[in-house]
């Protein structure tokens, strides 16, 4: 390598393409900045003129409006800064369901699509073909016509489980009481975790310098399932629940999913369910047909073939559209409005109507969706580096 006083030095003159092109970005951020401070200068003062008020001052005012559903304490005296934190809490209440329960149901269906057995390749390739070309706003109306009209009354509820009720009014489950016992059974259960995450890594760095794999599959399970229970038996045991009952009128206690939050939240999952179903049948249509021959050659049976070496496999493939469809499923839980669920959207609507200020509560919603699609999309990508396959 030559000493670095020998080096040529780079020129950021115009006669060079370096200078050239460094004066052009210079002159483009210019240009785009003056644009900035012209679109928000005539804003500025197409506002005064107008007598509307502008600024994120009001977050702090008197809300004066009541939500129906949340996930912590409000009430119509409380700020508008804790409105929206109500929205956002709502927000990620239904949008984090919706992933759950649509990568699992879509992972069945994407694998059933692929199934030899008829009736359920059929039954699975009916739903895809039919729920991802009806509009997600057609099927949460439908959904939510189903449940607040055919459903029967909450004295006539389904009683599908003990102590769960299904009615119009939504679905209503016992729930424990909370109690310093249940503190240690969680922090069990998250030492449970950890550990079982230690085990594997152990397991598979010795995996990797010996070329035995060692089975700690059962004793990553033992401490997901034994720390909690350590936990919960050091804290008292507690058992007393919060069960649902029906009276006269209505079904009190347990905890309530209104048909507002069901009907976003069915909608939401099966139309993503549908588009994740193909995305894993094209993930596991990626692997070859080698593969499967010589797990085939080794005597593993056709569950423990897609569980070991297809969906390891396909994950590369899986996981880049995944991420798309988990951003889609975030935002569509805008359409939370047309079903009467008090999402952020449905919130920043209640106080434009009462100060006018639609601006910023759109420059709200527009941030909270931004900061909660860069958050799904960097947990997917480490993910996505995570599991791609690594050259030797």
């Amino acid at each position: 390598m030559p000493p670095s006083h020998n080096r040529p030095k780079r020129s950021f003159s115009w006669s060079t393409e370096n200078g050239r092109g460094l004066i052009y970005q210079i002159i483009a951020v210019a240009i785009l900045a003056l644009l900035g401070w012209y679109l928000f200068s005539n804003t500025a003062r197409n506002l005064d003129a107008m007598q509307v008020k502008s600024g994120f001052g009001f977050l702090s005012q008197r809300a004066g409006f009541d939500i129906g559903e949340t996930i912590f304490s409000y009430v119509s005296s409380d700020s508008y800064l804790r409105a929206f934190l109500v929205g956002v809490g709502n927000t990620l209440r239904v949008s984090l369901a919706g992933i759950v329960l649509a990568t699992l149901l879509g992972t069945l269906v994407g694998i059933g699509r692929l199934s030899k057995n008829f009736l359920l390749r059929k039954l699975c390739d009916t739903y895809v073909e039919t729920l991802r070309n009806i509009p997600l706003l057609i099927q949460l109306l439908a959904t939510y016509l189903i449940i607040t009209e055919l459903l029967p009354s909450a004295h006539d509820a389904f009683h599908p489980l003990p102590h769960t009720y299904l009615s119009k009014s939504g679905l209503q489950l016992p729930v424990p009481v909370w109690s310093a016992g249940w503190i240690w059974a969680i922090a069990g259960l998250v030492t449970g975790v950890a550990c079982a995450l230690l085990l594997r890594r152990t397991a598979r760095r010795r995996q990797e310098r010996t070329g035995q794999a060692p089975r700690s599959g059962l004793m990553g399970a033992l401490c997901l399932v034994a720390l909690p229970v350590i936990g919960w038996l050091l804290g008292g045991a507690p058992s007393e629940f919060d069960v649902p009952e029906v009276t006269v009128f209505n079904i009190s206690g347990g905890v309530s999913l209104t048909p507002e939050f069901l009907a976003l939240l069915i909608g939401l999952t099966l139309y993503t369910a549908s588009y994740i179903a193909e995305i894993v049948r094209a993930g596991i249509l990626a692997v070859s047909a080698g593969q499967l021959e010589a797990s085939s050659a080794l005597g593993l049976s056709r569950a423990q073939t897609l569980r070991l070496v297809v969906l390891p496999q396909a994950m590369r493939v899986i996981v880049p559209p995944l991420t798309n469809q988990y951003l889609n499923l975030t935002k569509n839980s805008s359409l939370a409005v047309t079903v009467g669920y008090p999402d952020i959207v449905s919130v920043a609507n209640t106080a434009i109507n009462q100060n006018g200020q639609a601006l910023e509560c759109i420059s709200i919603i527009m941030l909270v969706y931004l900061c909660i699609s860069l958050l799904i999309a960097a947990y997917m990508n480490w993910y996505n580096n995570h599991v791609a396959l690594v050259e030797r």
